[in-house]
């Protein structure tokens, strides 16, 4: 018990600073310049919901001590002592919900979650079936963008025989994009009749998906010293966009031997701008998952190679079904989650289960 009042009277003590915290910033804003006023107004329209969280929370728990007062007086008449009964009740019920709101809101927050997203897509194990499936994952993320108004652009595509696809490269743009989409990373498991198959038997095929935050070039400086840059001629499937000039580029970053290949432009210039803007997310989340690589794992574990025994996802086409094999959620509606209708409902319980988990850690 008294571990308990120690851990509330931190807490206290935490919602106390954030509302200094918005004073601060009141007093501020009445004095800023038009320079600071903008990054102000953002960050005090931040942190103002949970402020006034705090304040309710803070009133809450007088009000709660008054009414104690009040039912330990022997000379409170019983008419007082029942009213006072069923508003300390609304108090008691109300106090927890408030405050695993401002436990949340008090959370160290990821600052990237607010990115654009790069969305990475590789065909795994199960041959031309693995890139078909690869290319419904491709055309699921572009109507979930869209559902969200987030543009989305493909950055490079190298496509199978049959139109499937063997690796793809996406920016989605939109406030928010990687905090949904980081919770897609992993391996996805599909099991189905492939159009390849003449017998009607069920195959099991997996396809790859990474997530990283947009970086830009104040993120990540790449010194001209660290890149080994490389141009060849431009090929693809069945002889297909071949260009007879060297416009094809990659980009090998030296000191961590991560490479990109860009050849979806004919110019030069733009697969070069394309390939250093895919390198910069990569370094960008490989030095993010170094500082905390506590909460999550280093981007070749997130991505895992593509085995069938490895996934985070399994789309089971016979049985309609979709599962999340993370938080063991079911849907049976599986057309609606690769149209992208379905899949918040998936996130939103992905992230769910973050939160319970990092309020479960930080009660440690």
């Amino acid at each position: 018990m008294a571990r308990e009042s120690q851990r509330q009277r931190r807490f206290v003590e935490l919602v106390e600073r954030l509302l200094a915290r918005r004073a601060e910033l009141e007093a501020r804003l009445a004095e800023a310049d038009p320079r600071s006023y903008a990054q102000l107004a953002r960050d005090y329209a931040e942190l103002e919901p949970a402020a006034t969280r705090a304040e309710r929370y803070l009133r809450l728990r007088r009000e709660r001590g008054e009414l104690g007062a009040m039912l330990a007086d022997p000379a409170l008449d019983e008419e007082m002592r029942a009213l006072a009964r069923e508003e300390l009740a609304r108090i008691e019920a109300e106090l927890p919900r408030l405050e695993e709101e401002l436990r949340l809101a008090l959370l160290p927050r990821d600052e990237a979650e607010e990115r654009n997203a790069i969305l990475e897509i590789r065909a795994g194990t199960g041959g031309e079936e693995a890139a078909l499936f690869a290319a419904d994952l491709l055309r699921m993320y572009e109507r979930y963008a869209q559902r969200h108004g987030w543009r989305f652009e493909l950055l490079h595509l190298q496509e199978s025989e049959l139109g499937g696809v063997r690796e793809a490269i996406a920016r989605l743009q939109g406030r928010g994009a990687y905090g949904r989409l980081r919770f897609e990373a992993g391996v996805h498991r599909v099991q189905r009749v492939p159009v390849t198959e003449s017998g009607g038997r069920i195959h099991t095929s997996t396809a790859t998906v990474a997530v990283l935050p947009e970086a830009g070039e104040k993120d990540v400086r790449l010194e001209e010293r660290d890149l080994r840059i490389e141009t060849f001629r431009a090929s693809g499937a069945g002889g297909q966009h071949v260009n007879r000039t060297e416009s094809a580029v990659r980009i090998t970053h030296i000191p961590t031997g991560l490479t990109v290949t860009i050849q979806d432009e004919r110019s030069q210039h733009r697969n070069r701008a394309r390939a250093l803007e895919i390198l910069r997310a990569r370094l960008f989340e490989r030095e993010r998952r170094r500082r905390h690589e506590s909460e999550a794992a280093l981007r070749r574990r997130q991505i895992g190679t593509g085995e069938r025994s490895e996934r985070i996802r399994t789309y089971n086409f016979p049985q309609n079904r979709v599962t999340d094999h993370r938080i063991g959620l079911t849907l049976h509606d599986l057309p609606a989650v690769l149209a992208g209708e379905a899949l918040d409902g998936i996130i939103d319980a992905l992230a769910a289960e973050e939160r319970a988990r990092r309020l479960a850690e930080d009660a440690l």
